[in-house]
């Protein structure tokens, strides 16, 4: 009320509205294309909702890796995943697998997955319940809290992204690698806008640090995601991440207009 009551004080030469502010990563759209730059990565394709299907186990440690975010059966998210979809869906394809997830978390082994598990998987990708646990899971777990960190930093829609993005590949536990901690690399140089730094300085840290936490494992050594992503938008100074956007992840390039 109390800036409605100002406005109405002042002579119309000095009147100005304040700009709006950019929207965040939270907003439909930027989600929108925040899904899209991520399964270019993952996935190869900018179709991330043809991803919940998905299944693999691509060698890196964390046994099965599926879904649309990559949820692994070694790293505790898959098994929250099933528990979930079993909460609101009893009697699920999947649900015969909880004791198994809960044996192999932590680990790489399939044991009491195999041979079935990933079969099953996409038999329940085709169950909408399925999907929306896939994406409810992806929100509290990775989306919300990178979003919310990336505003309390003072980002913009981009910085909000970059923060999303290595909280997927590194999660946000307490190892060297973890967002939190890649995060700690970089403000031990640089502030972020919200202590008054730059934001493009403070940004250019984070990937930084980031860059180095990819390479401290084999499976994610490719940096691509950054350097010829990330890194091309922050170049361009287009800090909102807003559209038209060109990017190359492993030499594919990608286009959202």
């Amino acid at each position: 009320m109390g800036a409605v009551t100002c406005a109405g004080i002042l002579s119309p030469a000095r009147a100005t509205a304040a700009p709006a502010a950019a929207p965040g990563l939270d907003d439909p759209a930027k989600k929108e294309i925040a899904m899209k730059l991520v399964s270019s990565a993952e996935n190869s394709s900018l179709d991330w909702k043809a991803q919940y299907k998905y299944i693999e186990d691509i060698g890196d440690g964390r046994g099965y890796t599926a879904g649309i975010i990559g949820f692994c059966s070694g790293t505790g998210d898959m098994l929250d995943l099933v528990q979930l979809y079993t909460d609101r869906k009893p009697g699920n394809v999947l649900a015969k697998y909880l004791p198994a997830l809960r044996r192999v978390d932590g680990t790489d082994s399939h044991s009491g997955l195999d041979p079935n598990f990933p079969a099953d998987w996409r038999k329940a990708a085709q169950d909408t319940a399925f999907q929306q646990a896939q994406n409810d899971e992806r929100d509290r777990v990775y989306f919300n809290p990178a979003v919310r960190q990336g505003k309390t930093d003072g980002l913009r829609a981009l910085g909000q992204f970059a923060y999303y993005d290595a909280i997927v590949m590194h999660g946000d536990g307490g190892d060297a690698t973890s967002f939190s901690s890649i995060r700690r690399r970089a403000l031990r140089t640089v502030k972020p806008p919200a202590q008054g730094g730059n934001e493009t300085t403070y940004l250019n840290a984070f990937l930084d640090a980031r860059v180095w936490a990819m390479k401290q494992e084999e499976a994610h050594s490719d940096t691509s995601r950054v350097d010829t992503a990330q890194r091309v938008f922050l170049r361009q100074g287009n800090l909102d991440l807003n559209p038209p956007l060109d990017w190359k992840v492993y030499g594919d390039s990608y286009h959202i207009g």
